[in-house]
């Protein structure tokens, strides 16, 4: 029977991410004395186990969006309910928001055009582009790389349009989208090494330095590098690279989303989209049960799913 795949990817990401939330902003150091092996509640955020934070209800968000005919401002008018009126959150409200997604949000309520309201300074280079861009791969997956390319970059713009996001949101929905036609992730990982350079320095033209930034993943074998080597804070390019990293050094989906929540720091986050590939490799029914059983609003969210995947069945 064909899978679900928006069960696979909603799913995937709203568990890593729940996994991550009680532990969020603790040191890798820290976690490693007790080590995340279960979904917990309370910590960070005093939170009931099972919820979610803003990366799965952004992400959530952007669903919605597509599932109907896939129009910017409808993405934009979701992120704006969410932050004002509590649209997709866990539990009704709003308990987590970063800086840069706050003021573009904000942007957004002002009637601003969604592609102008992110951040495009350096210093808007957090993940909260990345963190929910996942759902777009079911819209992108019968497009030309440079029609993909160009909605990547719409709708990381909302909140983050600075280049550097924009690439990694890039690679990420790359990636996801060679594992989504059966590709496996180390497989994956070549086959972006082979066309994603020439793609962004020769066709694009981006500024070398910032391709360049993306080496680790675009040139090099992050498989060989050991866990000090791997950073988790809340950098697009630290999440991109530790999530890929999980899953290039796993073979279940526990142990992928495990390895990522254990790295530390933005562990809701490096969660969240580790996840959300580990979704797409394992596919839900190698989610564990018991993990998905306490999991906030599941019904809504299988609904969710539900609409997506029959909106974008090929």
């Amino acid at each position: 029977m064909e899978r679900n795949k928006g069960r696979d990817i909603l799913f995937g990401l709203a568990v890593g991410d729940a996994l991550g939330v009680p532990v969020e902003f603790r040191s890798r150091k820290a976690i490693a004395l007790n080590p995340v092996k279960s979904m917990l509640g309370h910590g960070t955020h005093n939170q009931p186990a099972g919820t979610w934070s803003d990366d799965s209800s952004l992400a959530f968000c952007l669903a919605e969006a597509l599932t109907n005919e896939f129009d910017l401002k409808n993405a934009a008018e979701n992120f704006v309910a969410w932050m004002n009126d509590s649209y997709w959150t866990p539990h009704g409200s709003v308990f987590d928001i970063g800086i840069t997604t706050r003021t573009a949000i904000n942007e957004l309520a002002m009637g601003i055009r969604p592609e102008l309201a992110g951040g495009f300074d350096i210093n808007s280079n957090g993940n909260g582009s990345l963190m929910r861009i996942l759902p777009l791969i079911l819209f992108l997956k019968d497009k030309p790389i440079e029609e993909r390319y160009e909605w990547v970059k719409k709708v990381s713009s909302i909140t983050h349009a600075h280049i550097r996001s924009v690439i990694g949101c890039f690679y990420y929905t790359e990636f996801a989208l060679l594992l989504l036609n059966g590709s496996k992730p180390n497989n994956a990982y070549k086959s972006l090494q082979l066309t994603l350079p020439v793609f962004l320095l020769d066709i694009l033209e981006i500024n070398p330095a910032e391709v360049t930034l993306y080496d680790r993943l675009l040139t090099q074998d992050i498989i060989q590098l050991k866990e000090d080597e791997i950073f988790s804070s809340g950098y697009v390019l630290h999440t991109l690279e530790a999530s890929i990293w999980c899953i290039l050094t796993t073979n279940t989906y526990a142990d992928a989303v495990l390895k990522a929540v254990n790295l530390g720091d933005d562990t809701d986050t490096t969660g969240c989209v580790t996840g959300g590939l580990a979704g797409i490799v394992y596919g839900y029914d190698e989610i564990p049960t018991e993990w998905i059983s306490v999991l906030a609003r599941k019904a809504d969210i299988q609904d969710l799913a539900n609409r997506l995947n029959e909106k974008h069945k090929s």
